[in-house]
C-alpha cells in the first residue's frame, strides 16, 4: 500500500484503541450510578467490571474452542479487518441492550448486556493489535503500537468527563443522572460504534490475517516465565481496574472529602490520565534519540502529559489548583524511568515498589494525601503491560503466538479482583479494602525478581512503549 493509504488505514484502526479506553474508564462513573440507583452493595456494584472483563476471557475461550473444533486459526480464516468489524457489531448489540435493561430496572440484564459489549471488545482487541503491526514495515510496528497506546490512554482520560457530562448534564457535574441520560449515553455509543463500523467496511484496508498455522496442545505452558507471567497479567489488570472502580465509594467517605457521585469524574479522569502520563513517557524509548535527549524528554514529556490532564479537567469547570501537588507523584515516575535504564525486569520491579509504597501511604493516611497516593497507582501501573508481556514470552520461540493468546486471556483479572475488593469493603470498610492492592503489587514485584533469571534478555534494554 502507498504511504498515504497506510496512514489513512492506521488512523481508522487507532480509533478502535480510543474506544477501548473510553468505555473501560467510563465504567468508573457508571458503577457509582448503578450502586445508588439499584441500591447495591459494593460487591454487587463491582459485578459490572466482573462481567465486562470476564467477557474478554470468555471471548478468547470461544476463539480457542472454534480453532480446536475446525482445526484452523479462526483469525487467519476471517482476517483482522472482518474480525474488528464483527467485534463492533457485537458491541453495538450490547450497547443497545443496556438501554431496555436499565429501563426495566433489571441489574442482571445490565450485566448480561455489558458481557455482550465486552465480547465484541475482545474480538476487536485480538485483531486490532496485530493489524497495527501489519500496516507498514514490521520494524516500525512498536512505534505504531505506542501511538495507539497513547490514543487509548487519551480515551481513558476523556471518557469519565464525557460520560459525566452526558449523565449529569453539565461539565461541572451539578446535575442529576436520569434514565433518559443513560439511554442517551448508550444510544450515542451504539451510534458511534456503527459509524466506525461503516468507515472500516468502506475503507480500503488490506485483508490481513494471522500467518501462524494451527498447532494442537498447549506447549507454551511448559515455560515457567509464561505461567508466572499469566498470573502477573491477571494481577496487573486486576489492580489497575480495582483502584478506580472502588474509587467512587472511597471518595464518598467523609475522611476523603464526601464527594457525591456527580463530582468524582475529574478524579477518575486523573487516575486514567496517570496511565497516559506513564505511557507517553514510556513511548520515548522506541525512538532513535541520543542518550542526552532521551533524558531530557523523559523529564519534559511526563509533565507535558500532566498538563494535558490538567487541561482536560479544567473543562469540567472545577479549579485544578488542588491537583498541582500531584506533580510530586509525576516526579517519582520520572525518577523510576531514569533508574530503570529501559530494562524490562528492572522497570517492572521499580514500578511495583512504587505501587507498594503508594498504597501503603494511602492506607496509613486519609484526605488529600491518601487520595493522591491511591491515584498514583495509575502511574505505577502505566508501564507494566509491555514489561510483563515481553518478559513472559521471552524464549518461547514457536510458542510465542500461543503464549500471547494465553496472556490476553488473563485480562480476566479485571473481572475478579474488583468484586473481591468490593466484597472485602462490605466486610471491613472501603478504605481498608485497599489492602488487596498491596498483595497485587507485591506479586508483581516477585514476578519481576523471578523474571530476571527465567526470561532471556530480561536485563537487556528494550522498548517500553505500550
Amino acid at each position: 500500500m502507498q504511504q498515504k493509504n497506510l496512514t489513512s488505514a492506521l488512523s481508522v484502526i487507532i480509533t478502535v484503541f480510543f474506544f477501548w479506553g473510553f468505555v473501560a474508564a467510563s465504567n468508573g462513573i457508571f458503577i457509582p450510578f448503578c450502586k445508588k440507583h439499584f441500591e447495591l452493595s459494593q460487591f454487587q456494584s463491582q459485578l459490572i467490571d466482573a462481567t465486562f472483563y470476564g467477557g474478554y476471557f470468555i471471548g478468547s475461550l470461544i476463539l480457542l474452542a472454534l480453532s480446536r473444533m475446525f482445526k484452523v486459526e479462526i483469525l487467519n480464516r476471517i482476517g483482522y479487518k472482518r474480525g474488528i468489524i464483527y467485534g463492533f457489531l457485537i458491541s453495538i448489540v450490547g450497547a443497545l441492550a443496556i438501554i431496555p435493561s436499565v429501563n426495566a430496572g433489571s441489574f442482571p440484564l445490565i450485566l448480561a448486556s455489558f458481557f455482550v459489549l465486552a465480547l465484541g471488545f475482545s474480538l476487536q482487541q485480538t485483531c486490532a493489535q496485530p493489524f497495527v503491526i501489519a500496516l507498514g514495515n514490521p520494524s516500525g510496528g512498536a512505534h505504531r503500537l505506542s501511538l495507539a497506546g497513547g490514543v487509548n490512554s487519551l480515551g481513558t482520560t476523556l471518557g469519565p468527563l464525557a460520560v459525566g457530562f452526558i449523565l449529569f448534564g453539565t461539565l461541572s457535574g451539578d446535575g442529576q443522572a436520569s434514565l433518559s441520560s443513560i439511554n442517551q449515553l448508550y444510544l450515542l455509543l451504539a451510534g458511534v460504534f456503527l459509524l466506525v463500523t461503516l468507515i472500516l467496511w468502506r475503507s480500503k484496508l488490506p485483508e490481513v490475517g494471522s500467518d501462524e498455522s494451527y498447532e494442537p496442545g498447549f506447549g507454551a505452558l511448559k515455560f515457567p516465565q509464561l505461567r508466572l507471567g499469566m498470573l502477573a497479567i491477571f494481577t496487573y489488570v486486576g489492580v489497575e481496574v480495582t483502584i478506580q472502580s472502588n474509587m467512587g465509594a472511597l471518595l464518598a467517605e467523609p475522611a476523603f472529602g464526601g464527594w457525591k457521585e456527580h463530582e468524582i469524574a475529574p478524579f477518575i479522569s486523573l487516575y486514567w490520565g496517570s496511565l497516559m502520563i506513564g505511557r507517553w513517557a514510556g513511548s520515548i524509548a522506541v525512538f532513535s534519540l541520543s542518550q542526552r535527549m532521551k533524558w531530557l524528554m523523559s523529564i519534559l514529556v511526563p509533565f507535558l502529559a500532566f498538563g494535558v490532564v490538567l487541561g482536560v479537567n479544567k473543562l469540567s469547570g472545577k479549579p485544578v489548583d488542588a491537583l498541582y501537588p500531584y506533580a510530586l507523584c509525576v516526579g517519582v515516575l520520572i525518577l523510576n524511568f531514569l533508574l530503570s535504564k529501559e530494562k524490562p525486569a528492572r522497570t517492572l520491579l521499580l514500578f511495583s515498589f512504587f505501587g507498594l509504597v503508594a498504597m501503603c501511604i494511602g492506607l496509613l493516611t486519609t484526605g488529600t494525601v491518601a487520595m493522591f497516593a491511591f491515584l498514583s497507582g495509575g502511574l505505577a501501573c502505566s508501564i507494566m503491560w509491555p514489561c510483563i508481556f515481553a518478559l513472559s514470552i521471552a524464549g518461547l520461540g514457536k510458542y510465542s503466538g500461543q503464549g500471547s493468546a494465553f496472556l490476553i486471556m488473563m485480562i480476566l483479572g479485571g473481572a475478579v479482583i474488583p468484586p473481591v475488593q468490593g466484597l472485602l469493603a462490605d466486610k471491613i470498610g472501603i478504605h481498608q479494602s485497599y489492602l488487596i492492592t498491596l498483595l497485587c503489587f507485591g506479586y508483581l514485584a516477585y514476578f519481576a525478581y523471578r523474571a530476571k533469571t527465567l526470561s532471556p534478555g530480561a536485563d537487556e534494554p528494550a522498548s517500553m512503549g505500550h
